[in-house]
This record gives C-alpha cells, sequence and structure tokens, in this order.
C-alpha cells in the first residue's frame, strides 16, 4: 500500500477540484433526499450516521453513488477508502466496525480531496500564470493583483499533501489526520487569508482587464477552451482558495461526527476545526474589510444633513441593508384614509449600530432628517388592516436625533420586504421559528439544492447541500435561515433548499451540529463565568 498511493494520487487525471465538489455535493443531496423519504421508524433509527451538513457519507450500506473519484485514472465513478484493492485484501474490513469504516471514509475524503484540489492550482499556475502570451499582456502589478500569493498557496497544499500522504501511507487503516489539519492551519494557512482578502480587487481586476484588453480576453478564452480545463472558466480556479479553506473546515466537521466520543481522536479534530474555523472568519473579515470600507465612503458623499451631522465613516461600522419605504402622513387616526397621499417615500440607510433616514433629493443625494442608535429601535407589525396597509409596520426611536421618541408607520413593497426591514432593524425580535442556539430538539429545516449568490446584505450566499434552521418565511417565497455548520444567518428564495421532513433526520443534523460546536459552547460558558467575575 505504501509504494503506490502516492504515485497514484500524483498521476491522478480524473476530476479536477471543481468538478469533484460539485459531484460530491450533489451525491450528498441525493443520499440526504434518500434518507428523508425513509419514515419507517425501523428503517431511520437514531443510532444511525446521517449525513453531515456538507460532506458525503460514505458507509458499506449506503446505497448513494459512491463519493470519490481521485484513485482510478480511467473509471468515472468515485472511488472510497474500501474500494481500495490493498483495503480489500487485507481482509480489515471484516473486523472493523462500520462506524470505524465511515470514519476512515471521512478521513481518506479530506486526503483524496486535497490531491484533486492541488491538481487544480496547479493548472492555475502552469496554464494560465505561466502562460507566455498572458504574460506579455500584462503589467506586473495586474498580474499581481489578478494571481495574488497563488503560489504561496500552492506550496502549502504541496506541503500539506505531502504530510497527508505519509500518514496514510503507514497503515492501511489510517490512525488520523485531524493532527496533521492542525499542524498545518496554525504554522502555514495564514497564506488563505492573504489571498481571499485580496478577492474584491482580484474581481474588479479581473473585469477591467477583460473590458480594456481585448488581446487579454482572447487569450483567457482560447486558454479556457483547452482540454485541460474540461470546460471550466478561468473565474472558477481564481475562487479555489477560497472554496478549499471553507470545504476543509467542512471535511474536518465531518471526521468530527464520525469519531468516538470523548476521544484523543475528537480532542484533535475539536482543535483543527476550531483553527480552521478561526481562519475561515479571517478570510471572511477580509473580503468584507475591503468592500465594506469603499461603501462606506461612497455614502458618505451621498448624504446631507437637514439635522446635527452624524459622522458616517468608522472602521467598526458597515451596511446591514438600505431601500426605500413608503411613511404614512399625518397621524395614526388617519390610517382609514383612502388617498394616494396617504405615504410619502422615505429612505432608510441602516448600519449595524446606526438607522439614518432620508428623503432622496435630485443629483442622487439623501437628506438625512433623522437617525437613531440601532439599539434603540423598536418595531411592530400591523395586522388585518386591510389592503391599503398590507405590510405596514411600526418603527420606534427610543431617542431620536433630537433626543426624544419618535414613531414612523412604514409600508414595505411585500411581504417579505417588511419582514427583512423588521429583523434587520431589531434583530433580538422573536422569529417564526427557533434557532440553533435555542437548543431545542426539533424545527423546520431545509437542504439548499442550487446555489445562491448574495443580493443584498440581509441575504446569505448558499453552497449545494448546506442545511440550515428556518427561522421564519414569507407567503411571496423567501425564508429567513441560520446554516447549522456555521450558524451565520440571512435571507434566501425558498425555490433555492428543498424542506426536510423526516424529524429524525432533523434531530440528527442538529445533534451532529451541537457536538460540532460544544467546544465553542464551552468557552462561551467560560468567558461569561471570567465576566461576571
Amino acid at each position: 500500500f505504501s509504494c503506490n498511493l502516492s504515485d497514484l494520487l500524483r498521476s491522478f487525471l480524473g476530476l479536477l477540484y471543481q468538478e469533484y465538489r460539485d459531484k460530491s455535493t450533489r451525491d450528498e443531496i441525493e443520499t440526504r433526499r434518500l434518507q428523508d423519504s425513509q419514515t419507517d421508524p425501523e428503517e431511520t433509527s437514531p443510532s444511525e450516521e446521517t449525513p453531515s451538513e456538507s460532506e458525503p457519507t460514505s458507509t458499506i450500506e449506503n446505497k448513494a453513488p459512491p463519493q470519490i473519484n481521485l484513485l482510478r485514472n480511467s473509471n468515472s465513478r468515485f472511488n472510497l477508502w474500501q474500494d481500495l484493492p490493498e483495503v480489500q485484501n487485507s481482509g480489515v474490513l471484516s473486523i472493523l466496525q462500520p462506524d470505524e469504516i465511515k470514519l476512515q471514509e471521512a478521513m481518506f475524503e479530506l486526503v483524496t480531496s486535497e490531491a484533486s484540489y492541488y491538481k487544480s492550482l496547479n493548472l492555475l499556475v502552469s496554464h494560465f500564470m505561466e502562460n507566455e502570451r498572458l504574460k506579455k499582456i500584462l503589467h506586473q502589478s495586474e498580474a499581481h493583483i489578478l494571481f495574488s500569493n497563488v503560489l504561496d498557496v500552492m506550496a502549502v497544499s504541496e506541503r500539506f499533501l505531502l504530510d497527508l500522504e505519509q500518514r496514510v501511507e503507514e497503515n492501511i487503516v489510517i490512525s488520523d489526520v485531524c493532527d496533521i489539519v492542525y499542524q498545518h492551519t496554525v504554522n502555514h494557512f495564514s497564506v488563505y487569508i492573504t489571498y481571499v482578502s485580496n478577492q474584491t480587487y482580484q474581481e474588479r481586476a479581473y473585469k477591467q482587464l477583460l473590458q480594456d484588453k481585448p488581446a487579454f480576453r482572447e487569450v483567457i478564452s482560447q486558454l479556457e477552451l483547452d482540454p485541460k480545463c474540461k470546460g471550466l472558466s478561468f473565474s472558477s480556479f481564481l475562487i479555489l482558495p477560497f472554496q478549499r479553506i471553507t470545504r476543509l473546515k467542512l471535511l474536518v466537521q465531518n471526521i468530527l461526527k464520525k469519531v468516538e466520543e470523548k476521544s484523543d481522536r475528537e480532542s484533535t479534530a475539536l482543535d483543527a476545526h476550531k483553527e480552521l474555523e478561526t481562519v475561515v472568519k479571517a478570510c471572511n473579515e477580509g473580503v468584507r474589510k475591503m468592500s465594506r470600507t469603499e461603501q462606506m465612503i461612497s455614502i458618505q458623499k451621498k448624504l446631507e444633513f437637514k439635522i446635527k451631522s452624524v459622522p458616517i465613516i468608522s472602521h467598526s461600522r458597515w451596511l446591514l441593508k438600505q431601500g426605500e419605504l413608503q411613511q404614512m402622513n399625518g397621524p395614526k387616526t388617519s390610517r382609514t384614509l383612502r388617498t394616494k397621499k396617504l405615504f410619502r417615500e422615505i429612505y432608510l440607510f441602516l448600519f449595524n449600530d446606526l438607522l439614518v433616514i432620508c428623503r432622496q433629493i435630485p443629483g442622487d443625494k439623501y437628506q438625512v432628517f433623522d437617525s437613531a442608535p440601532r439599539g434603540l429601535l423598536r418595531v411592530e407589525e400591523l395586522e388585518d388592516q386591510g389592503q391599503s396597509l398590507a405590510n405596514v409596520f411600526i418603527l420606534r426611536l427610543l431617542e431620536n436625533a433630537d433626543d426624544r421618541e419618535a414613531s414612523y408607520m412604514l409600508k414595505a413593497s411585500s411581504q417579505s420586504e417588511m419582514k427583512r426591514w423588521m429583523i434587520s432593524l431589531a434583530p433580538n425580535r422573536r422569529t417564526k421559528f427557533v434557532s440553533f442556539t435555542s437548543r431545542l430538539v426539533d424545527c423546520p429545516q431545509i437542504q439548499c439544492v442550487h446555489p445562491y449568490v448574495a443580493q443584498q446584505p440581509d441575504e446569505l450566499s448558499l453552497e449545494l447541500a448546506d442545511v440550515l434552521n428556518i427561522l421564519d418565511k414569507t407567503d411571496d417565497g423567501w425564508i429567513f435561515g441560520e446554516r447549522l455548520h456555521d450558524q451565520e444567518r440571512g435571507w434566501f428564495p425558498s425555490s433555492m433548499g428543498e424542506e426536510i421532513l423526516n424529524p429524525k433526520i432533523r434531530a440528527q443534523n442538529l445533534k451532529e451540529c451541537f457536538r460540532v460546536h460544544k467546544s465553542d459552547d464551552s468557552q462561551r460558558r467560560k468567558l461569561g463565568s471570567r465576566n461576571r467575575q
């Protein structure tokens, strides 16, 4: 086994990482659909493992398509640890418990997916970055923005893969991989933060080059058509590092759900997961910081204050939501009037710590006539008020720009827009359903079957096979959800997912999630205890 695994991984000519990742998540969706359709309690017992929210489950009994395709060049189906001739010939499959085989598959997938990822990174560098025609077209500064520190990222991946391969070669039964993940995350994965933080500039530079340099556009198109790229776009290669660091965290979560509780392997997996989560958060913050700063500068230029000026730009401030609403004119007693002048347009800029209320004026400007700290906002929905007052809610400023209480009756364009504003304005307001942190046994859940890219700050981008708790939903097709693997919240179209109907699968998803985040909980309890002291 030890003599040929490395050669097999290195010579693998099958899936690029983009293909592997897409196939893996789609197979997981099908696996969960199959399990969700099992309503017989004996078919879905609580002791059975369910798939992780973003990683495939591979078991001997599982009838879903196998999950890996890294070690067989001529075969298009995924390959499993248990399918390796060395494993089958060793007789270990008749000795190991089913749970241990599932764990072996989860660890083996982390290794093989890293090999696929390295293959795609290598293609980005050798096929695109080092292309002589492209080098002549791009100025050195343009190439730097476009490719950033991808060479560092690839070197880190190669070193990581070598250590993983060495571990797998030590024994047919893999002892652990999370200790290696931990060491590399702590010592080397900061290169991902550098790469991902450059993403905003990278995307902008790429669009600008396509627009301004026909020669660049032509060369990129020709390179994309090369059979090596398998029909994948240049931009799909550029985004690989961000996708991989996020995926790696989920692969470790998948291992964590399968290791025995209170074992050394659980402790190592928890440590690796915690460090990866730190890196992923730093990556997300790096991307947000770049775009937020520019956005705040742009908003500041558009505002004219009718009241005492409020400084908008701050390192700790960012935009949560902006948009037009209709403000009701006159006192509340006039709400039964049926005139076209009952409402007039106002425009809201809601930041994480501040609300600014404006009226739009000529020249793409906004005149500010009131403001309040976000923590001093309260909302109240009006119900059964007739068609003209549908989607109307009351916004109360406990202390406005004049240091007094003020109320606004506001009308949104739809039910979803009203709910989105209410949740953004008063985030601690109770939602229709419970959140992950409430620790209740059951809650509506949905799995993502179509990827979604957030269009507004209060929306949530979704990856295939994400599982979310449903916190609220609207009649016009929007869901407010909380993703289980990272507790990120936001709105997305209900058409992006399929509701998980089997209560046992929902309960198992929550149970696994609590286990993954139990180290976070104990840390929060320690901090809480320290703060009380």
